[in-house]
């Protein structure tokens, strides 16, 4: 079997990306004995823009996805691995939230300040981005309304841009994506602040194909966390402290912010 892997979720610079790649380079080092004796290989690829079709490929071996993803179009179409757990505010034992972000050009110093300001958000189907962020606006809307409007960017970090643009107003960025802008794009950062924090989650997971034997994911799993452990270098630049272990029902609560928006009478951000 050929198999491919790639890490596309935190690849905010450059320099990080090239240390996601090392990472799964020394992953794949790490399972050469398995690939071996099963006449296997693995190639780290650029899984392109469709991350969705890429994640449901049956060839892959080592990927991450976010967690809305996991709970509805990946939901038992893929194996989860585990999730990382890494050295960044926000994040406790392989957990995640988002910061809520306003530009520096906006008056409010709360959430609830932000009614009637110009939201941006990454896209539809981001835990962080959107389902973190409708759950805790949900609270204050008023007949499924809260802010003027709401542009889709495409992106954290081009959200981040548009607040800095004054081009929307408020946004909620992930923390592990926060925290590497911090250090790797300054500028974007610089133009924002921080606002509060949404309900946490886990991690962004680590998922392998179905078609990967269920046997086989222990070894993955332990070929990430002995990387980390043995390059605390690379780890350190990657803020990770280890991996942890994770299920499909680790990530229901994702599913729970969902329902409490949508009970609210608040379905989507608007």
């Amino acid at each position: 079997m050929h198999w491919i892997a790639a890490l596309p979720m935190y690849n905010v610079a450059p320099a990080l990306a090239t240390d996601w790649r090392t990472l799964l380079e020394r992953v794949r080092e790490r399972l050469a004995h398995w690939l071996d004796a099963r006449g296997d290989t693995l190639d780290i690829v650029d899984p392109g823009a469709d991350l969705t079709a890429f994640w449901l490929r049956d060839d892959v071996l080592l990927s991450q996805t976010c967690g809305y993803p996991l709970v509805h179009a990946l939901a038992d179409r893929v194996r989860v691995v585990g999730a990382p757990d890494f050295d960044v505010p926000g994040c406790e034992n392989g957990a995640y939230r988002s910061v809520i972000v306003a530009g520096v050009h906006v008056d409010a110093r709360s959430i609830d300040a932000c009614r009637g300001l110009r939201a941006a958000y990454n896209d539809d189907d981001s835990n962080s981005g959107m389902n973190l962020f409708r759950h805790a606006v949900a609270p204050s809307a008023r007949d499924g309304r809260f802010f003027a409007s709401v542009t889709k960017t495409g992106a954290h970090l081009a959200s981040l841009r548009a607040l800095v643009e004054s081009r929307a107003d408020v946004a909620a960025i992930d923390c592990v994506t926060f925290a590497f802008a911090q250090a790797h794009l300054p500028e974007l950062t610089a133009g924002v602040r921080v606002l509060g924090a949404t309900a946490s989650a886990s991690g962004l997971p680590f998922i392998a194909s179905m078609r990967v034997p269920q046997d086989a994911i222990r070894p993955i799993f332990d070929a990430l966390a002995d990387t980390l452990d043995r390059e605390p270098a690379l780890a350190a630049r990657l803020r990770l402290k280890g991996v942890v272990t994770r299920t499909q029902a680790d990530y229901a609560p994702i599913l729970d912010y969902e329902r409490e928006a949508i009970a609210r009478g608040y379905p989507r951000l608007g």
